[in-house]
């Protein structure tokens, strides 16, 4: 590209990426506002020097990308990142911050995640989002009914236990038509739900 590019620091954005390149004595000697599709154009045609990014959203598939054309590509925490980003803040000044702190020497990178390591991470943030709506969903039921006076057990083994008792032994106590439907909804239709849709996790653990 008649550039004697060293080292790239690519910011990363959904749709315009800020690319800066530095030279072997850190001059800049490129600057530009390219859309991805074009970023990855430029991944073909640079020869392999070091790619800074930062370990953001889409980082992983471009550092992919950049690795498969021989590029060294460095992901870095936005927090390691951020003292090398000069006067104020934009996003050709982050894109020069994250190839200066691409070559320094006690810099922590972030592994390069392949697409299976990013599936496995995806179905335990998944699994630990749906444990949480289903964890609200119980902590609610049993606000609802200390309200009424019911001190429900902890653990959902034990509330539904408990509800059983309550609804279908005691016929729903002094609870209102109304409680008692929003209770069954929550207590045998919500949480239940939840647990239809939770991903089984596999037994075996990924280095």
């Amino acid at each position: 590209m008649g550039m004697d590019i060293a080292v790239l620091g690519v910011d990363l954005g959904k749709t315009v990426c800020s690319v800066v390149g530095l030279d072997t004595s850190g001059a800049v000697v490129m600057r530009r506002k390219v859309r991805r599709e074009t970023l990855i154009a430029l991944a073909e045609k640079l020869p392999p020097c070091v790619v800074g990014m930062e370990a953001c959203c889409g980082a992983h598939h471009v550092g992919r990308v950049f690795t498969a054309h021989g590029h060294d590509v460095r992901l870095m925490s936005p927090e390691y990142v951020r003292p090398y980003v000069k006067a104020q803040k934009n996003d050709d000044r982050d894109a020069e911050g994250i190839a200066e702190a691409a070559t320094r020497p006690t810099m922590r990178f972030v592994e390069l995640k392949s697409q299976d390591q990013l599936d496995m991470q995806t179905l335990h943030r998944s699994r630990d989002r749906l444990v949480g709506e289903r964890t609200a969903l119980i902590n609610q039921l049993r606000a609802i009914l200390l309200e009424r006076g019911y001190v429900a057990p902890q653990g959902k083994r034990k509330l539904e236990q408990f509800l059983s008792v309550l609804m279908d032994e005691q016929g729903g106590a002094d609870l209102s038509p109304r409680l008692l439907c929003s209770s069954l909804t929550l207590a045998r239709n919500g949480p239940n739900s939840i647990d239809e849709s939770l991903p089984s996790t596999p037994s075996s653990s990924t280095g």
